[in-house]
């Protein structure tokens, strides 16, 4: 009866060594934590808008759809004649939106419950046009003259930058700024020195014209034009730095 008393020594002698390489019995080594410094910092510019962008059109109703295409068709391409004489690039006119929809007439329903289906009574015909106004000096001429030439639904107006990533650039520098400041301001607070920089990130865009506002027409700009005030545009970036601090 020897051979199950070698077993059983066997099977102790595995159990040892798996017991001596398990997680409790080996040698740890100690992981020192990383320390850290993250802040953020932000940086502003601020500068006159130098393009408008209006969205306008024509709306003709007629008894049939052809009818109403074709006075619409007439009185658009007076609109886009009058706008391309104001000076206006044909590049920077562009169809928008163009529909074509009829018009219903529901009759009430009988007291017996009946209605008669809805009947077509005309068509309705919408064209809209996105122009870009870069001599904003001329814009409330402009705007007269569109409305004047037969336009009658306007979709809007707005303000914007052409070229803005140049202010962007700056803003991001005084938001780098900003925040390396503060770092410092706290790394000798706490009595501490910054290391390397491990990670850099951004936000941040264009807001929209703030109350700050001056006339865009000249003084050479007719009487009767439409007065403008284009105000200024906020170009704003963040940034989030996080330092290795010693």
């Amino acid at each position: 009866m020897p051979r199950p008393a070698i077993i059983l020594a066997f099977a102790g002698v595995v159990s040892a060594a798996a017991l001596l390489a398990s997680p409790a019995f080996a040698q740890s080594t100690p992981q020192v934590a990383q320390r850290t410094l993250s802040l953020t910092g932000q940086g502003e510019v601020k500068s006159a808008p130098d393009i408008a962008v209006i969205s306008a059109g024509v709306v003709s109703e007629a008894k049939t759809a052809r009818e109403a295409l074709t006075l619409n068709n007439e009185a658009m391409a007076s609109v886009l004649q009058t706008i391309e004489a104001a000076g206006v690039a044909s590049k920077d006119i562009q169809t928008s939106s163009f529909s074509v929809q009829p018009k219903y007439k529901y009759t009430k329903r009988a007291s017996s419950g009946e209605q008669e289906p809805p009947r077509i009574t005309g068509y309705t015909v919408s064209n809209s046009v996105t122009v870009i106004a870069r001599d904003l000096a001329k814009l409330g001429p402009v705007l007269d003259a569109v409305v004047s030439s037969g336009v009658n639904q306007m979709n809007g107006l707005s303000f914007s930058i052409a070229e803005p990533e140049p202010l962007r650039n700056e803003a991001r520098k005084m938001a780098v700024a900003e925040a390396r400041t503060r770092a410092e301001m706290y790394a000798e607070a706490a009595g501490v020195s910054l290391g390397k920089i491990l990670s850099i990130s951004e936000a941040g865009g264009q807001r929209p014209p703030q109350p700050e506002y001056r006339r865009a027409a000249l003084q050479s700009a007719a009487a009767d034009a439409v007065p403008i005030a284009q105000g200024q545009q906020s170009i704003q970036m963040q940034v989030n730095i996080v330092w290795e601090i010693e």
